[in-house]
């Protein structure tokens, strides 16, 4: 009986050490990273700069809000201005996250905790997957320095977490009959949710999410590879904003070892591959588009109003806004890498060098 017990207990060791990081960088991601740092002199010129940065952060202090507000704001608007400043903070909780997992310098997981712990001591989610889809990079710095956190602190953070997923799950733009509720906020609450369930090793919010995300995927794509998104905005921007949080959530449940999310067929025969696949004349310049045009939402024409590049009905569409998604699509399918080379997207930067570490091999 005690050998059982002994057994069990190892496994379930063993399948946290596997859960681990499925946000951020694994153990063996972050050794290879490490490696690469220091063999090879592209990489370490690259790890300068961002060593560097890390460095400054040290002296910074965070200015975390109760209240993070982007979503239908216009360009120059306050409120988005203020949150767009705070905003900074997430860049910086993973820069700490990583420089402490690259170098185990106390200061820097010090620093990082006391900004996490900022935004979980004054940040009230209030379930707008716009809004929320910003925390990408505290999540990913949670999720890399989550072990090592002092017991109190990783209490207030995880609570915010939970309550910023549920809040999505239970927000009135989530009822059906809302067009939030199937288009591309969906795309980003799914996203939202999920991350953070692979961060806390949630699995009522992961399956949540698997099954939403099927559901998503059935509804607001078609088999033709085009989007609800780009059928009510008239522009590639919006297909493309929608794919991207897919794309993300996609690879972070392959790397759980769950479903392929990217060939995944809806019962209608819809899928992200399709629809990103759909893009390539657009990103080869072998079709073009006129963004906009005829788009169904006020939000869009306001912007024009505003002057917000970009946004013009009739501005062409640009090849380098894919960029998001080949970067991303690239991990399931590496022959799109010829394609990105295309648009510049994997010339050296700090930002290739971590995706690549968590590619396929």
């Amino acid at each position: 009986m005690m050998r059982k017990f002994v057994v069990t207990i190892a496994l379930a060791i063993l399948s946290f050490a596997a859960f681990g990081q499925i946000v951020s960088l694994t153990g063996a991601e972050t050794a290879k990273l490490k490696s690469r740092i220091k063999n090879d002199e592209e990489t370490k010129k690259l790890y300068q700069g961002f060593e560097k940065s890390a460095l400054k952060y040290l002296e910074e202090q965070p200015i975390a809000l109760d209240t993070i507000r982007t979503e239908g704001l216009l360009k120059g608007n306050p409120k988005k201005v203020k949150t767009q400043a705070a905003l900074a903070d997430m860049g910086k909780m993973f820069a700490l996250a990583l420089q402490y997992r690259i170098t185990n310098d106390q200061k820097y997981l010090n620093k990082c905790v006391e900004f996490l712990s900022a935004w979980a001591k004054i940040n009230k989610p209030n379930g707008d997957p716009i809004d929320d889809t910003n925390l990408d990079q505290a999540v990913d710095a949670y999720d890399l320095i989550k072990q090592d956190i002092p017991a109190g602190d990783k209490k207030q953070i995880e609570q915010w977490l939970n309550e910023t997923a549920w809040a999505e799950i239970n927000s009135k733009r989530m009822k059906a009959g809302r067009a939030t509720a199937i288009n591309n906020w969906n795309a980003h609450r799914l996203k939202v949710v999920g991350e953070i369930g692979y961060a806390l090793n949630n699995q009522e919010l992961i399956n949540w999410t698997i099954e939403n995300l099927k559901s998503h995927i059935n509804i607001n794509l078609y088999p033709d590879g085009t989007s609800l998104d780009f059928k009510e905005r008239d522009a590639m921007h919006y297909h493309i904003y929608d794919l991207e949080p897919m794309l993300k959530l996609a690879i972070m449940i392959d790397r759980a070892k769950g479903p392929n999310f990217y060939t995944y067929e809806s019962p209608k025969g819809s899928s992200i591959k399709k629809s990103v696949e759909w893009l390539f004349p657009y990103i080869k310049g072998e079709k073009q588009h006129e963004e906009y045009v005829n788009t169904t939402v006020k939000f869009d024409r306001d912007r024009a109003k505003n002057n917000e590049p970009g946004f013009a009905p009739g501005s062409m569409f640009k090849p380098g806004l894919a960029l998001p998604v080949l970067r991303l699509s690239v991990y399931f399918d590496p022959s799109q890498k010829d394609l990105l080379k295309t648009l510049g997207g994997n010339s050296g930067n700090w930002q290739t060098v971590i995706d690549e570490l968590k590619h396929k091999q």
